[in-house]
């Protein structure tokens, strides 16, 4: 079964399809531009100390969020 949640809710090894980058002006835009958007498989690496930021693997390079961007990328589990 399949369940979509934020990236922000993603445990860590934990991975996903990106389903939807939510509204959100210059941020929307802003994660787009990184090469987070729909159809690309995202795997979570870990986390700092006090959960923010979050480290990603996405294609074949690492980024880092920060909550609040985390916030606005939706992803399908496994549930």
């Amino acid at each position: 079964m399949k369940k979509i949640i934020s990236l922000r809710q993603m445990g860590d090894n934990q991975g996903g399809l990106i389903k939807k980058i939510k509204p959100g002006g210059e941020m929307s835009r802003r994660i787009r531009e990184m090469g987070i958007v729909p159809g690309a498989e995202i795997l979570i690496m870990g986390r700092a100390p006090l959960k923010d930021p979050v480290a990603i693997k996405i294609k074949d390079f690492t980024l880092t969020l920060r909550n609040n961007e985390a916030d606005y990328i939706m992803v399908e589990i496994d549930a």
